[in-house]
């Protein structure tokens, strides 16, 4: 009974069709194509119908014949509302005319039906192959119609569904079932409705036997003939009037065939007497007003013409769309009432009987084909799509009404039937070829071999430019069949893909961190392969009958789909990770896979497959990879950068701890450099060496930077005491200067007591300064920096990740030993030696100044010796190796001694208007500037080898050399060395000697020493050469 209520639900539809644009048949998605029919029910249309039909009909064998008045006059009494006679099956097989029961008399022709269909053999359908036995009917027995009739298929036993069908004695003799009732059991007509069909037509055509069924109003003459006497009461048969009625308004006001004017006066009456029918039974007696004005109007209106001539058929059923909802019920009942997957094998019979209602109904060929062709393709819609032949069928129709479409004659509501039909049947079959992947499977995937011919034939059908509507617009495309099927492949995958992201993609937008998003986007690269192996293996083999690659189109869109979403988890990342480059690498081997799918795909085509992958665009993972590594190295980068940036506001130069004696920010810069490279080789990808020379370079701009902060300390000039200007050393004369060696401490003691240093008994505190002190931190710091780059250059050149370079620059740089930070190397060392001998200045100018450069020699040699200055020295270097890293202490000591030789050197040459010198004061000095050399060698257990202090100390001990030289030879030199130096040669009478240049590079032969030495002895004849030579001034 399943069956039968769908084709009920089918009805019903079609038939309240009022109101919204569209319609959709029942429990399906198809379209109804055959426009709104309002005010008629599923019964109305099925039983107006049978009507036509039994009407067009009644002449044939089967349906009464010549003799079949006399039927109803002899059973009549009996109650015997038989359905007449019909034609059997014989068994031989064949055609043809035999003996037997003819609507109830014997001599009368019958219809044979034929085992073997010429319409199923030309649509391919089976045979239902059943003995002729199987449909019978009992002779004789109440109704004439077989009411235990099987019908095909249906098991022994089963009483046909149609209801009013009567159970007769199971004694009775059976016949074959004539066409007249297989058609009446199809269309599911009670036997009252037919007897009282057959009474009417007998009444109508007493003396008129020849009267041509489309000559013949029927509702009217029903209406005329048959009383309320004849129905069960008196509501069914004003039910039944009713419907004659609302057939008369549908085909004669509703939907003419011929245009109607609206202020005609016929169907202004036939409209008020239909209102009228609403309320109460209108009276059908002969005589009556309202019976006779109802004929008027009927017979004037269905007799009209289009051009006024008298016509010789009645338009009251063949205006659209009545007509072609009435055909298309007809053309329902070839279907089996117990399985509406099979059609009868009577369709033959069938189907020439209907034939004769197209007068009537105004059917053409063309049009019968269309509406056949849309029956069985709806049949297999509503039977779940359980029976591929009739797509078959349906399909093998198209090509009539593919013929049909190519006449020239075509009529506009043709064309305008073939449209709405074919878009029908076309655009439920491109919703399924557009996500193929949702309506087929495994087990059905064979179905997509009979839909897409039906879709690319109803698209020839259409026209040349066909415009498919999908999603949020119309795409328009050649009919081409290659072409199509391309399109579905592609849609079908999107959709398919769409299907598998929907769950997840709100997933990916709103995750910030990235770790959900990039597992949801490992298992899409799965699903996404896997769909692309599924389509290869079910779907491509049928597809590539009308497309030749496929396979290779299904790939180009799963890798342009996956493509999209990888973009859009990639757009918000701009530094890399674990989880993004497992993501990326797995996007390379599904583009490696889709990519080798199309190459397979395409082998055999002209170009190769070139035009399918140039689609393809690369994913470029490794591209993709190699730009977030370097944003990500960018962005640690920052970090350090940063960290650099609050040193130079911050930074103290206090050491952290006596353990930690380098600055604050060099530990954090250190820290966030060996932490940025311990990421870096935990980062899964191939490290080459380009990348460690990206990483490194960037670092080493940073330690540049860093290094040069900390070597920006001042530089040793600003501690260096501004010369005196030269003169002349008459301080005392000769008698005062043997006075003052015979009492020189009185002298002495007068002199420089305002200069002595502070001092605690023997053990002086040292006089090194905060400031010298933080300038011990900036070199700790450096070699803090050095021996910690040293690590991270190991930590780099090492490590075994690392691949060999692919850029030229890195390739010649790595075959050569080299550091990746030998810049920064080179800077620190130049910084360590500048920071070095700033402190070492500043040590011994400023913080020493009280018992170096302003006490040594003051007054007297003998009363101003070196020993104070050596023990604070002593001190102050004590404290220096307290503080400084072991490393950096035998540069800082040199420079301090460099810079006490300096000092000393300026006492001698530069000790102003405090200083006189003997040419017997040298051995003292002598003395001292030993003993100043045997604290270096002897300080921090041999940091300064002992050649390296002679080295030094030559320039010192060689002027020493010149104050015990005599005044005489001092002139004769410097005038040498002058004349040489300003390459004047000898200089004659008359020439003075031009004054030397101060150059500060004092040693022996430099005219400026030998000139200053001069300066400071305290003897008459260098007192005359100066004055005589350069004029120089006396000393106050």
């Amino acid at each position: 009974m399943n069956h039968h209520q769908r084709r009920e639900s089918f009805s019903v539809t079609i038939s309240n069709m009022g109101g919204g644009s569209t319609v959709v048949c029942p429990n399906t998605d198809l379209l109804w194509p055959f426009g709104k029919l309002g005010g008629l029910d599923a019964n109305d249309i099925r039983e107006t119908a049978y009507e036509i039909f039994f009407t067009a009909c009644r002449s044939s064998p089967g349906f009464g014949g010549r003799t079949a008045l006399t039927f109803y006059s002899a059973h009549n009494n009996n109650d015997n509302h038989g359905e007449g006679g019909g034609g059997a099956a014989t068994s031989g097989g064949s055609t043809g005319v035999g003996s037997g029961t003819g609507f109830g008399f014997s001599g009368r022709k019958e219809v044979h039906t034929t085992p073997t269909s010429r319409v199923k053999r030309a649509l391919g359908l089976k045979m239902l192959k059943r003995s002729p036995s199987r449909r019978m009917s009992t002779i004789g027995a109440t109704g004439g119609a077989g009411t235990t009739s099987l019908s095909p298929g249906s098991g022994s036993g089963q009483v046909s569904p149609g209801a009013g069908f009567l159970t007769a004695p199971p004694s009775r003799p059976r016949r074959p079932l004539t066409s007249a009732e297989i058609m009446r059991q199809q269309m599911r007509v009670t036997e009252q409705s037919d007897s009282r069909l057959r009474k009417t037509l007998l009444r109508t055509l007493v003396g008129q036997t020849g009267r041509r069924a489309e000559t013949i109003i029927l509702p009217l003459e029903l209406l005329r003939h048959l009383k309320t006497s004849e129905f069960g009461d008196a509501n069914e048969y004003q039910v039944w009037q009713r419907r004659q009625l609302k057939v008369l308004e549908a085909g004669l006001l509703l939907h003419p065939s011929i245009p109607l004017d609206k202020t005609n006066n016929n169907a202004m009456r036939l409209r008020e007497i239909v209102r009228q029918s609403e309320n109460k039974t209108i009276d059908t007696s002969k005589n009556a007003d309202t019976m006779r004005t109802l004929c008027n109007v009927v017979v004037s209106l269905s007799w009209r013409s289009t051009n006024g001539n008298p016509s010789d058929v009645c338009h009251w059923a063949d205006g659209y769309p009545l007509n072609i909802h009435l055909y298309v019920a007809l053309l329902q009942s070839i279907f089996d009432v117990r399985d509406e997957t099979l059609v009868l094998d009577e369709i033959d019979e069938l189907l020439e009987l209907m034939k004769k209602t197209w007068s009537t109904l105004g059917i053409t060929r063309p049009v019968h084909n269309l509406c056949f062709t849309w029956v069985l393709f709806h049949q297999y819609v509503v039977t779940s799509q359980m029976e591929p032949d009739l797509l078959g069928a349906s399909h093998a129709m198209l090509a009539e009404v593919a013929n049909d479409a190519k006449k020239l004659d075509r009529e506009a509501l043709y064309v305008k039937l073939l449209t709405s039909t074919l878009a029908s049947m076309q655009g439920w079959t491109e919703k399924r070829l557009l996500s193929y992947h949702d309506y087929f499977q495994r087990g059905n995937v064979g179905l997509i071999e009979n839909l897409l011919p039906l879709a690319l034939s109803s698209s020839r059908i259409l026209g040349d430019d066909v415009t498919i509507s999908q999603g949020k617009g119309d795409v328009k495309l050649i009919d081409y069949s290659g072409d199509r099927v391309d399109f579905y492949i592609r849609a079908s995958i999107k959709n398919a893909f769409s299907k598998v992201i929907e769950n997840t993609k709100a997933k990916i937008a709103a995750t910030e961190e990235g770790e959900e998003a990039a597992a949801t986007l490992l298992q899409l690269a799965k699903e996404t392969e896997e769909l692309a192996l599924r389509e290869r293996e079910c779907f491509s083999p049928i597809l590539k009958r009308w497309h030749s690659v496929a396979a290779g189109v299904a790939s180009v869109s799963l890798h342009q789909c996956y493509g999209s979403i990888l973009m859009q988890y990639l757009a918000g990342r701009s530094f890399i990770s674990r989880d993004t480059v497992e993501v990326l690498q797995t996007a390379g081997k599904l583009e490696k896979v889709l990519v080798q799918m199309v190459a397979e795909d395409t082998e055999e085509c002209e170009d190769g497959g070139k035009g399918l992958v140039r689609e393809m665009v690369p994913y470029e993972v490794d591209s993709i990879i190699l730009r977030l590594i370097r944003q990500w190295i960018e962005e640690k980068l920052k970090g350090v950068q940063e960290c650099l940036f609050r040193a130079k506001e911050t930074e103290t130069w206090n050491p952290k701890s006596k353990s930690e004696p380098y600055a604050q920010s060099a530990g954090e810069m250190m820290k966030l450099a060996k932490d940025i490279i311990d990421e870096f080789f935990e980062i899964p990808i191939g490290i080459t060496e380009d990348l460690v020379y990206d990483l490194a370079e960037g670092l080493e701009q940073l330690f540049q930077e860093y290094t040069t902060f900390v070597a920006s300390c001042g530089s040793r000039q600003s501690y260096i005491p501004t010369l005196p200007p030269l003169t002349r050393c008459n301080r005392d004369s000769r008698f005062l200067k043997l006075w003052k060696r015979a009492t020189p401490c009185t002298a002495s003691g007068k002199d420089f007591s305002h200069t002595a240093p502070a001092s605690d008994g023997h053990h002086p505190r040292p006089s090194t300064s905060r400031g010298t002190q933080r300038l011990y931190i900036r070199l700790n710091t450096l070699h803090f920096l050095s021996s910690h780059i040293h690590s991270l250059n190991k930590a780099l050149s090492l490590n075994p990740k690392v691949l060999p370079a692919t850029r030229k620059r890195y390739r010649h740089r790595n075959n050569n030993a080299s550091s990746y930070f030998d810049f920064t190397y080179a800077g620190i060392e130049s910084a360590c030696q500048h920071v070095s001998e700033v402190a070492a200045y500043r040590l011994i100018f400023l913080d020493s100044n009280s018992v170096f450069y302003e006490s040594l020699y003051i007054g007297e040699v003998t009363s101003s010796r070196i020993r104070p200055a050596l023990r604070v020295t002593k001190q102050n270097l004590t404290l220096m190796s307290a503080i400084l890293a072991d490393r950096a202490q035998a540069l800082a000591m040199r420079e301090v001694m460099k810079s006490s030789f300096e000092a000393f050197l300026m006492v001698l040459l530069a000790g102003g208007y405090s200083r006189v010198f003997y040419r017997s004061d040298h051995s003292l000095i002598e003395e001292d500037f030993e003993n100043l050399k045997r604290v270096f060698c002897t300080c921090g257990e041999g940091l300064i080898p002992e050649e390296v202090v002679d080295r030094d100390a030559e320039i010192v001990e060689g002027v020493i050399q010149l104050m015990s030289q005599p005044t005489e030879q001092l002139m004769e030199d410097f005038s040498i060395v002058t004349c040489e130096t300003s390459g004047m040669g000898m200089v004659g009478s008359g020439h003075k000697l031009p004054m030397p240049p101060t150059t500060g590079r004092w040693n022996r032969s430099d005219p400026n020493t030998i000139l200053r030495v001069l300066c400071h002895r305290n003897d008459r004849v260098a007192n005359r050469f100066l004055k005589k030579s350069f004029q120089l001034p006396k000393r106050r």
